[in-house]
């Protein structure tokens, strides 16, 4: 009997759809038979062989042996920070509160609290800092980067991975302005902030959030979100992903999108007196807008 292909296949086990359930099924399905892995994973891998990072949220799956680019059987060691020990999406084992165990093959990681805005560690002490899926759960990104910078050693490198907007619940939303997070930047704003609370509640698309359960249960959870911290402040597309790193002086290395949601960029802070030459990631034909699998990024100015 001939082989089905896999997306024929799957279309008949989920159906036609529409995205970003569709993509999201679709994807799980694929990790399941093989993982994903970025495109030139080995080449970006080598940047963090050996050295010591640390990783504000996680631990994430996306940075772990099968995952889109496994970082943490490549270095030699990683601390973690994160605004509690105990969240919706990772809970401390206890006897271990200030252990990050990220690799059953690696020797546990130092464990912090604070507000990834607010960070303890002391400047220039990391050889890179991972974020997966972070940085959109806080109120200042700007001031987010600018603490990933202050800790990152001049030579080191960030790995931001973010959701886009076409494959989430956030489909709905406006793309946020890089000028409003300038604003929210120079007004100083913390993690208090409800904002965008009004917004969140209208747009948010709850087939697509299923643990959200319902309206009511999602806004009685929005109103908590100091203490659990599930608001998607921002949304973001690639193009405001890339303006936001370069706005933070940041030197663009590599730019990649992948299903169901993720964009991924790698920057390297630079010596205090260079200058970040992002101009090949900023423009109109971008190398990103030629493979992306969402539909935005193809059509932003």
């Amino acid at each position: 009997m001939a082989r089905r292909q896999p997306q024929r296949l799957l279309t008949q086990i989920f159906g036609s759809g529409q995205p970003p359930v569709r993509a999201t099924l679709w994807a799980r399905a694929f990790a399941r038979m093989r993982p994903a892995r970025l495109r030139r994973h080995r080449e970006l891998l080598a940047r963090f062989a050996a050295k010591i990072g640390l990783e504000l949220g996680g631990p994430s799956a996306i940075f772990g042996r099968r995952g889109l680019l496994p970082v943490y059987p490549a270095a030699a060691r990683i601390d973690n920070c994160n605004f509690s020990l105990n969240t919706v999406w990772h809970e401390q084992p206890s006897g271990a509160p200030d252990a990050f165990r990220y690799d059953t093959q690696r020797s546990a990681g130092r464990q912090f609290v604070a507000e990834a805005t607010a960070l303890t560690c002391a400047a220039e002490s990391y050889d890179f800092v991972l974020c997966s899926h972070v940085i959109e759960h806080s109120a200042n990104p700007l001031r987010f980067l600018e603490e990933c910078k202050r800790v990152l050693r001049s030579g080191g490198d960030l790995v931001l991975i973010l959701p886009h907007k076409d494959g989430t619940f956030d489909h709905r939303r406006p793309v946020t302005a890089l000028e409003h997070l300038l604003s929210d930047f120079h007004r100083g704003l913390d993690e208090h902030d409800l904002t965008h609370l009004e917004e969140v509640l209208q747009l948010h698309d709850l087939q697509v959030d299923p643990e959200a359960g319902s309206a009511e249960q999602f806004r009685a959870r929005c109103l908590k979100n100091f203490e659990n911290r599930c608001i998607h402040h921002h949304v973001f597309d690639t193009q405001l992903a890339v303006r936001m790193v370069d706005q933070a002086g940041l030197q663009i290395q590599d730019v990649q999108t992948a299903y169901p949601f993720h964009i991924v960029i790698v920057a390297t802070k630079l010596a205090d007196e260079a200058r970040a030459e992002n101009e090949m990631y900023l423009r109109k034909d971008a190398p990103y807008r030629l493979r992306t699998p969402f539909p935005s990024d193809r059509l932003s100015p």
